[in-house]
């Protein structure tokens, strides 16, 4: 059963994850993007079986670099896949397509200063 605290809590990691994480990716917004994150996250996972590892700032710059999945005009496609949240820590599982990848994050999220933000990020790609 879940609390009021938790639906709370969950409602405003969602908010982080539409407006700030899926809508700078999607438009290529880094400003936007790094709302999402704390300034020390760090980045690790395998793209296509090749070791990843950055920084926030190292990762907001390749974004910055690319072209936007929006201004690709490529499909786009992203959600939530799942939320769990203790006190104030919570994992989120995500899926991101875009280009040819077909990304799953897990982003380990902390509440400071009143505020939820990514604290670790995860991320693999998985063939279709």
């Amino acid at each position: 059963m879940k609390t009021d605290t938790n639906k709370t809590n969950e409602a405003a990691i969602i908010q982080v994850m539409e407006a700030y994480y899926f809508k700078g990716i999607y438009t290529g917004n880094v400003e936007l993007l790094g709302r999402a994150f704390h300034k020390d996250t760090l980045l690790f996972g395998d793209i296509k079986g090749q070791p990843y590892a950055k920084t926030l700032e190292q990762y907001l710059n390749g974004v910055a670099d690319r072209v936007s999945p929006k201004d690709s005009a490529k499909p786009f496609d992203c959600g939530i896949i799942s939320i769990d949240v203790i006190n104030t820590i919570a994992m989120v599982k995500a899926r991101v397509k875009m280009y040819e990848f077909n990304y799953y994050d897990l982003l380990s999220f902390h509440k400071l200063d009143n505020r939820w933000a990514i604290v670790n990020k995860m991320l693999t790609h998985v063939d279709l």
